[in-house]
């Protein structure tokens, strides 16, 4: 069985293979832990970053019957992680070409693994599709794009950021190459799912957001993943309200 950290340079049929994070490179999840509860708090939700509420905010109420449609939350939830498509992009998507959008989104069907889907992932695939279309909106690119889908089906689609492609090494396929790493190394995604319960996130915390959240903490952060100390000691050694990051925030707070 090949692990994460053994992950070859090469992928299927010699194209580029997605590399891992340091945080999964060994099955002990003390790294990936630390670094999660830097990103999301803890407990969940507190002294942690403000890209954390990405996941779960709902201040409609109304996001699970939503699942096919584009809505105010999920704009809110896009500049959460310090991104705003304007609000050209928003009147496209809540008003002029909702009509248009929805039906992508219910091609796509319901959420699932991104691991446990057929390849090849091809342009053809519904998600693809929707992410083209959706770059067809004035003030969208392809993150804001990527993170719109992600926030509609977190579990299937990876978002595209040019911090996180530059560490996985995935700037060409980075769909594609995602695929393949979690759908050919089961090691890899038992780390994923080990880190995730150390650092006790809630299991609507996808696979793919993980993945995420650890390739941008070590892109943006450094080699550790971690800020000076963390979020969480920043504000237990310091009476100071909590310095301003790149991208993802750290929530302001005193100790």
């Amino acid at each position: 069985m090949v692990l994460a950290s053994e992950l070859a340079t090469t992928g299927h049929d010699g194209e580029q293979a997605m590399q891992i994070p340091h945080a999964l490179q060994s099955d002990d999840p003390t790294r990936a832990k630390n670094v999660l509860q830097a990103y999301f708090g803890d407990p969940y939700l507190h002294d942690g970053f403000t890209g954390a509420s990405f996941d779960s905010w709902d201040s409609l109420g109304t996001r699970d019957a939503d699942a096919n449609v584009f809505t105010a939350d999920d704009l809110i939830a896009v500049t959460l992680l310090s991104v705003n498509a304007g609000p050209r992009a928003a009147q496209a998507l809540l008003r002029d070409r909702r009509a248009e959008f929805s039906p992508l989104l219910a091609e796509i069907g319901p959420d699932r693994d991104l691991a446990d889907e057929p390849g090849p992932i091809t342009p053809a695939w519904p998600a693809w599709r929707l992410e083209n279309q959706l770059l067809t909106v004035h003030g969208i690119g392809l993150t804001i794009a990527s993170k719109l889908i992600a926030r509609k089906r977190p579990r299937l689609y990876p978002i595209w950021d040019t911090v996180v492609v530059d560490v996985l090494g995935t700037r060409g396929k980075h769909l594609a190459s995602i695929h393949e790493a979690l759908r050919t190394t089961p090691a890899l995604r038992r780390r994923i799912s080990k880190a995730r319960k150390e650092a006790h996130l809630p299991e609507d915390i996808s696979e793919l957001r993980i993945l995420d959240v650890l390739a941008w903490m070590q892109g943006a952060r450094g080699q550790t993943g971690l800020p000076e100390g963390s979020c969480r000691d920043a504000a237990k050694t310091s009476k100071t309200r909590l310095a301003t990051l790149t991208d993802s925030r750290c929530v302001t707070g005193t100790s």
